[in-house]
């Protein structure tokens, strides 16, 4: 058993690989699962479903692709960390792969230890919980974002009352989004703040998770989250003004 407990599947269909990937993860103290394929990936995700902290998925595999793979466990479960492995660097499928909820993206070859960093950034931000300048609850037009549990209410004038559960990622970046209502919020700040760092791929990720915001908010007509070309992203709130 691994020391810091963390629980890793690893689903990648070169069998040496996979094999040697595993010892070095497993050197590192993360206990590691390998599966040689997709359909078997899924599984083992199913029959321990809820025991993983984090995925990672070769993207080219027999069966099920690692993209597919991605789909059937986020029908599962929406908030494991999913990283891919692939000999692909087309941004076509850097952003297919963040629109399937992917927290990360790494093209072999790659340096081990770079993939390290990369997990364990992952699992921090994971397990960091709030930040301590966050409140717990956020009103915004004719919503209410109760940030410990996620739960985003939209209360209009008719009783018709809705509530959405918001994954980790939509929620830390919901946060921002209200600490800053009719603000700017600087992308680099959002990028450090909830991936880590700033650069193409973690931009096109954010972008993702912004579509997302702005489908749940587009209830309430006088919410906004418009681009500030060259500097970030406003929260409009038009009934506060």
């Amino acid at each position: 058993m691994a020391e810091n407990n963390y629980r890793i599947l690893l689903v990648e269909d070169d069998q040496n690989f996979g094999d040697v990937l595993r010892s070095y993860l497993e050197i590192n103290d993360y206990e590691v699962e390998l599966a040689t394929d997709g359909q078997q990936g899924l599984e083992q995700f199913m029959k321990n479903k809820g025991r993983y902290d984090l995925c990672i998925f070769d993207v080219m595999m027999p069966k099920k692709d690692g993209f597919e793979l991605a789909d059937e466990v986020r029908k599962i479960d929406q908030d494991v960390p999913i990283i891919f492995l692939t000999a692909k660097s087309m941004k076509e499928d850097v952003i297919q792969g963040f629109k399937l909820g992917a927290d990360d993206y790494i093209t072999k070859p790659f340096n081990s230890e770079e993939l390290l960093y990369r997990i364990q950034a992952i699992l921090k931000r994971q397990g960091g919980g709030k930040k301590e300048e966050a409140q717990d609850d956020y009103y915004f037009g004719k919503f209410h974002f109760h940030y410990p549990t996620r739960i985003l209410t939209y209360s209009p004038d008719s009783p018709e009352e809705s509530k959405e559960k918001l994954s980790p990622k939509e929620a830390h970046l919901l946060s921002l989004f209200a600490q800053h209502l009719n603000e700017v919020l600087p992308r680099s700040v959002a990028l450090t703040q909830i991936w880590g760092e700033d650069n193409y791929f973690t931009a096109r990720s954010m972008d993702v998770f912004i579509t997302k915001l702005r489908k749940y908010l587009k209830k309430d007509p006088n919410l906004e989250i418009i681009n500030i070309h060259g500097n970030g992203f406003q929260l409009v709130d038009r009934s506060s003004k």
